[in-house]
Formats: structure tokens, C-alpha cells, sequence
């Protein structure tokens, strides 16, 4: 895994360099279709097809282009032949995280997935989300997840920072507090 973290990282940069020299809609538009494009490579049909040696650099190239479906964007094609030619279309996954992460730093946002006991409903989660930008001062991109073992309350993990605030983590702060 580390290694195709380490493989798509540069062509992560480069077409970020790339869309951000362009302007914000391209960074739009490289999202949509990196997107598009790990659908396509996470396929196992796809993946059989491009892992397969008897196919062309080109060919490959062609499949994936062709699945993209509709005029295909030149410096996106470009994207896809240099991956096919250096045999690495298999980590268009791990380009597409890479790209986001680094449109989210670009736009000051982060990702938060927030744990909660209960179901929050529209106005809840509203609420939330402002205490929780204000606290961690950046926009927050929100995940919520069902977690009935904090009993109540929410636990929130922003990049390497944790709140929690549920009942289970006060609990278990009153039985370390006890135990010292």
C-alpha cells in the first residue's frame, strides 16, 4: 500500500499544479473527473483489462478514455495515456484521494466524521457543524456515523484532533480520575 501511496503522490501534484493554474472550475472539473476515472479503475473487469500485458499502452488508453463516455477534456486524456504508458492506470484510486486532499487544503477545508449515539436530524446536525467550525476554526466537510456505544453525545475526529464529547469518554475520564 505504501507504495502506491508513494507512486501516486507526484502525478497527484502535477495535475493539481495543473487545474489550480487554471482556475477554480478546473479544480472542479479535475475532481469530477478523477473521480470518474477511480470508478472506472476500481472496476474488476477494468482492472483485469489494463493489468493485462497482451494490451497496448494505447489500447488501455483507449478503454479508459472510451469509459469516460463523451468528449474527454485534453489534458485528461493526456493524464490517462502518460498513466497507461508508464503502467500505472491501476492507482487512479489513490491519485483521486490525493487530489482531494489537496483541493481541501486549497479551499481551507477539512474533513470531520462526527460519531453519534443517535440519529441527528437536519437542524441538529446545522448546529453542530457551526460549533464545531467555530471550534476547530475551518470549514468542515461532516461525516456521521451511528455509534450506540457512547451511549449519548458525539465524538468528532478532525485530521489528527479528537473531541469527544459522548458519555462513554466522560465515563472513562471519571474512571481514570478514580483509578489515579
Amino acid at each position: 500500500m505504501a507504495e502506491l501511496v508513494t507512486i501516486a503522490r507526484p502525478y497527484a501534484e502535477a495535475v493539481f499544479r495543473l487545474a489550480r493554474e487554471q482556475g477554480k472550475p478546473a479544480l472542479s472539473l479535475w475532481s469530477e473527473r478523477l473521480a470518474q476515472l477511480s470508478a472506472i479503475a476500481g472496476n474488476a473487469e477494468v482492472a483485469a483489462c489494463v493489468g493485462n500485458p497482451n494490451l497496448t499502452a494505447a489500447r488501455k488508453a483507449d478503454l479508459v478514455t472510451a469509459l469516460l463516455g463523451g468528449a474527454v477534456e485534453a489534458d485528461v486524456a493526456s493524464m490517462i495515456q502518460v498513466l497507461a504508458g508508464n503502467e500505472r492506470l491501476g492507482v487512479l484510486p489513490e491519485i483521486a484521494v490525493f487530489f482531494e486532499s489537496l483541493k481541501s487544503a486549497e479551499e481551507g477545508v477539512k474533513d470531520a466524521v462526527i460519531f453519534s449515539a443517535f440519529p441527528l436530524d437536519d437542524a441538529q446536525q446545522q448546529k453542530l457543524l457551526s460549533d464545531l467550525e467555530a471550534r476547530f476554526k475551518t470549514r468542515l466537510r461532516p461525516e456521521i456515523r451511528l455509534d450506540p456505544e457512547l451511549i449519548g453525545g458525539v465524538r468528532v475526529e478532525v485530521g489528527d484532533q479528537v473531541l469527544d464529547a459522548s458519555v462513554r469518554g466522560k465515563l472513562a475520564a471519571m474512571a481514570t480520575a478514580l483509578r489515579s
